[in-house]
């Protein structure tokens, strides 16, 4: 699988994710730069990252702008030809605002940006990125200011229906109750599409797949991803 990062303006885990999946993966990577459109080197084997960061510097709505990039038009024709799209924390915010992911991110509830080691557990192994994980938590670490996941009744029962879900927050022995850090819904930390090929997430696996900093837990999310 190749994997193609784009970076916008105000990207600032665009290089993380590159050295998680080139150094720590083993993986071939290209950097995408916003205005451009070319994905030809790309098939729908392969995967597209929408890196974290403050994309346009968050003017308007977190993603809001960055959603009109020319690169976007392409990730979305890749999308819909079925192609695979990551998307974490800012990158999620741009999946919803292109409506490449259902519901929105919302201001967290403690109206605080937060930067910290939480825990997530694989909801129901129904995607690439989480078919291969079994339920134990995982600790990632999240550092959002927006990242409270919000949808209407109807959105949300679609999701749980669909086995949209792939993964909630969770303590450190993976119960689903008071350990949301930002407000939400359901306890929600990432979703996927319909058709399983896009994937939507606030907590930063790249930040957790080397040794030397202690946590290789966000390796289980991009091997399951390259297996799947």
């Amino acid at each position: 699988m190749k994997f193609g990062i784009v970076v916008f303006p105000g990207s600032n885990c665009d290089r993380d994710m590159e050295h998680a999946l080139r150094h720590d993966l083993g993986q071939e990577v290209i950097m995408l730069w916003h205005k451009d459109h070319d994905l030809s080197a790309f098939t729908k084997d392969d995967c597209i990252v929408l890196p974290g960061g403050f994309s346009y510097g968050d003017y308007l709505r977190c993603g809001a702008l960055a959603r009109f990039s020319p690169m976007m038009e392409s990730v979305i024709k890749h999308a819909q030809n079925g192609g695979k799209v990551l998307g974490v924390c800012n990158g999620f915010q741009i999946l919803c605002e292109s409506g490449l992911l259902p519901g929105a991110l919302l201001m967290n509830d403690n109206q605080q940006f937060i930067c910290k080691n939480v825990f997530i557990k694989n909801d129901n192994q129904a995607s690439a990125i989480n078919k291969d994980i079994t339920p134990q938590p995982l600790k990632i670490p999240i550092a959002h200011g927006e990242g409270r996941y919000f949808a209407d009744a109807e959105t949300l029962a679609n999701i749980e229906k669909n086995n949209q879900v792939i993964f909630r927050y969770c303590d450190e022995n993976g119960e689903v109750g008071n350990a949301t850090p930002n407000g939400s819904t359901n306890h929600i930390a990432g979703i996927c599409n319909e058709g399983r090929n896009v994937f939507g997430m606030m907590p930063h696996p790249e930040r957790a797949t080397s040794s030397i900093l202690g946590n290789e837990d966000g390796m289980l999310l991009f091997r399951s991803l390259l297996n799947n």
